[in-house]
C-alpha cells in the first residue's frame, strides 16, 4: 500500500480509534434524560437491528407485489408508480423516475447487505431480464447516476468480489450484465455535457433522444458535481476515460467559477455562462453532494485535487457560513450553525435550514471534525424531537417548519450512523432508535412506509421513494448491527451518496489514462498554494480534544443541549 492509499484510509479508520483509549470516570448528563442515554443493551441493540431489517422488507416485499416494474410503489393504495407522461413538466416525478424499475435497482445492495442471498440473486436476474434504457423518458443526470448506475455498480462489484463477505452473492453464467448497463445507461446521459460552453452537463436528458429542446441552462452545483464517484468506477471497470473525464471537466468548471472575494459556490449555476443565478451558498440542498463527493473521491481515488477542493471549501464554509461561539463543548455564544448566505460577501440570505443540510454532519465526521459533527447533528435532531419527523425545511428564527413534508429522507439517519462509528457513543444508538420507532409509527402505510405530508398532522402521501430502502432502512440496519462486515471493515468501504457500497481497493488508482486527465484537470486553483485544512494531520487533534467524560456518555453538556433546544423552541417535559 502507498502514502495515498495510507492516507485515503485514514480518513475512516481514525473513526474506531479516536475513542477507544479511556473509560470515563465521572458522568455529565443531559438534565431532561438523565441517565436515559448512557446505556444501550444488547437485547434492545438486537430488537432494533431486527425492527430495522422488517422495515425493509415491508417496504421491500410490497413494492415487488403491488409495484414491480413499475418505478415506485404507492403504499396507500398499494399500486405502482412510473413517469408522469401525462405531464412532462412534473419534474418532481419525472426528474427520478425514468420506467426503469428504480425501487429495485437502489434496493439491490441493501440486500446484499442484509445477507439475503436468495433474494439479491432473484432480484439481480429480474433486473437483467426485465430493465431497459432505450425509454422515451427524460430524467434528472445527477439522480440517474446516483441512483441508477450506483446501484447496478455496486451490486456488480457485490457478485465479482472474490471474498465474498456477505454471503455467497455470486450468479452462477453472470457475464457482467449489470455493469454494461449502467454503461448503457451512462452512454446515453453523455450528451449532457455536449454543447455546454462550459462542460457543466445540462440537468436534464431524453435517454432515448438526448437533450430536449427546451432543456433549462441552469443546474444545481450539488446536481453537477455529483458524478464524480459513479462515473469514475464505471471508466475504471470499463477501461475507458471518457466518464470520468466529463465528470472531471465539470468538476473542474463549477470549482473555476467560485467567488473570488469568499471562496464559496452559490447554488444554480447557467452551465453556459458560469454566472449564478442561484447565489445561495450554504451546505444543504442544492450544494451538499458537492462537498460529499470532493472528499470521497480523495478517499477513493487518491484524488489530490479533490482533497485540496474540500480543504479550501471547508475552510471558506467554516469562515463564511458557520455561526455561533468557536468551539462546540467550549466557551460562550449562540450554538454553532452553518447558515446560508450571499456567495459573494457571506451575508446571511434567510433564516432557514433544511433536511439534506443534517448530512453535513457526516461528512464533517469523514473529515475527522469530530466535535463540529457533534454539534451540526445536535441541531437536527433537537428539531426531530419537537415534530417527531424532520421537517424539509426549518425556519430557526420563527422556530416553525417552512416545507412541513418529509418524504423518508436518510441523511439524519446517515450522520446518525457515522458519529456512532466514529465514536461508539450509546447516545447515537438511542437517536437511531427513536427514528426508527416514529418512522414506524407516523409513516407506516397498508403496504409500505409514505411520505409524511405535514409533520404537525402526520398526515401520508402516497408515495414511497426509492431511497428509503437504499438508504434510510440500511443505514438504520448497519447502526445496529454492531458486528457486520461493514463495521468491522469501515476502512475498506464507503458509501455512495445514495448510500451504495464501493470498496475502497487500489484498482481505483491504477488508470493508464491519469497523466491525461492530469492534463486536462491540472492547477484547479491556481490562487493558492496550499489547504490550511489537512484531515490527513488534523483527525488525531480532532479526537484528542474531546474529554474522556464525553466519550461514552452524552456528546454535548447540559448547558449547551438547553441552548440548542431553547433556539429550536422544544418544550421539554
Amino acid at each position: 500500500m502507498d502514502a495515498k492509499d495510507s492516507a485515503a484510509c485514514l480518513l475512516l479508520v481514525f473513526m474506531f480509534l479516536c475513542y477507544s483509549n479511556s473509560i470515563p470516570n465521572s458522568r455529565k448528563f443531559w438534565e431532561f434524560p438523565r441517565d436515559r442515554y448512557s446505556y444501550f443493551s444488547e437485547k434492545e441493540r438486537l430488537e432494533m437491528r431486527d425492527k430495522a431489517k422488517q422495515m425493509f422488507y415491508f417496504g421491500y416485499d410490497n413494492y415487488m407485489k403491488y409495484a414491480f416494474p413499475e418505478d415506485e410503489l404507492n403504499p396507500v393504495f398499494c399500486t405502482g408508480r412510473g413517469p408522469d407522461h401525462d405531464n412532462p413538466s412534473n419534474i418532481n416525478i419525472n426528474d427520478i423516475l425514468g420506467d426503469f424499475s428504480l425501487t429495485l435497482i437502489d434496493a439491490l445492495d441493501t440486500l446484499a447487505v442484509m445477507g439475503n442471498s436468495s433474494e439479491f440473486k432473484r432480484a439481480v436476474q429480474l433486473v437483467v431480464d426485465n430493465v431497459s434504457f432505450e425509454k422515451n423518458t427524460t430524467v434528472q443526470v445527477f439522480e440517474a447516476t446516483i441512483r441508477v448506475i450506483g446501484g447496478l455498480l455496486s451490486a456488480h462489484l457485490i457478485i465479482t468480489d472474490v471474498e465474498q463477505p456477505y454471503g455467497d452473492m455470486r450468479i452462477p453464467d453472470y457475464d457482467n450484465e449489470l455493469l454494461s448497463l449502467a454503461h448503457n445507461l451512462a452512454a446515453r446521459l453523455l450528451p449532457a455535457f455536449e454543447g455546454t460552453a462550459t462542460g457543466i452537463p445540462y440537468p436534464r436528458v431524453n435517454l432515448k433522444t438526448g437533450v430536449p429542446v427546451a432543456c433549462s441552462n441552469e443546474t444545481c452545483t450539488a446536481g453537477a458535481g455529483t458524478l464524480l464517484v459513479e462515473f469514475g468506477v464505471l471508466s475504471i471497470l470499463l477501461e475507458d476515460p471518457t466518464y470520468e473525464a466529463a465528470a472531471r471537466r465539470a468538476l473542474k468548471a463549477i470549482w473555476g467559477f467560485r467567488s473570488n472575494v469568499t471562496g464559496l459556490l452559490g447554488n444554480v449555476i447557467n452551465i453556459q455562462t458560469g454566472q449564478w443565478p442561484g447565489y445561495m451558498s450554504g451546505v444543504g440542498a442544492g450544494l451538499d453532494s458537492f462537498f460529499e463527493y470532493l472528499l470521497k473521491a480523495f478517499i477513493l481515488f487518491g484524488d489530490e485535487n479533490a482533497q485540496m477542493m474540500f480543504n479550501e471549501s471547508y475552510e471558506s464554509i467554516k469562515y463564511h457560513i458557520r455561526r455561533g461561539r468557536p468551539n462546540c463543548n467550549k466557551g460562550s455564544g449562540f450554538h454553532p450553525l452553518y447558515m446560508n448566505v450571499n456567495m459573494k460577501n457571506g451575508e446571511t440570505l434567510n433564516n432557514w435550514v433544511d433536511s439534506l443540510s443534517a448530512a453535513w454532519a457526516g461528512i464533517q465526521v469523514l473529515a475527522g471534525d469530530i466535535e463540529e459533527a457533534i454539534c451540526s447533528h445536535a441541531v437536527y435532531y433537537s428539531i426531530w424531537r419537537k415534530y417527531g419527523i424532520l421537517p424539509e425545511r426549518y425556519n430557526w428564527h420563527l422556530k416553525v417548519p417552512e416545507l412541513n413534508f418529509y418524504p423518508l429522507r436518510p441523511e439524519l439517519v446517515e450522520s446518525t450512523y457515522l458519529l456512532y462509528q466514529a465514536t461508539k457513543n450509546p447516545f447515537y444508538l438511542h437517536v437511531g432508535k427513536d427514528i426508527l420507532e416514529n418512522i414506524d409509527k407516523y409513516a407506516k402505510a397498508e403496504c409500505g412506509y409514505a411520505t409524511i405530508h405535514d409533520v404537525t398532522k402526520m398526515d401520508l402521501e402516497d408515495r414511497m421513494e426509492s431511497f428509503f430502502l437504499s438508504e434510510t432502512c440500511k443505514y438504520l440496519y448497519l447502526l445496529f448491527d454492531k458486528d457486520h462486515h461493514l463495521n468491522k471493515e469501515a476502512a475498506s468501504y464507503i458509501f455512495t451518496t445514495e448510500g451504495h457500497i464501493l470498496p475502497i481497493s487500489p484498482r481505483w488508482r491504477e488508470k493508464p489514462w491519469e497523466e491525461y486527465l492530469e492534463n486536462d484537470i491540472q492547477d484547479v486553483s491556481s490562487d493558492s498554494e496550499k489547504s490550511v485544512l489537512d484531515v490527513r494531520k488534523n483527525n488525531m487533534t480532532n479526537c484528542d480534544r474531546i474529554p474522556d467524560e464525553r466519550r461514552y456518555f452524552l456528546p454535548l453538556e447540559t448547558r449547551y443541549l438547553q441552548q440548542v433546544e431553547a433556539s429550536i423552541g422544544l418544550t421539554v417535559t
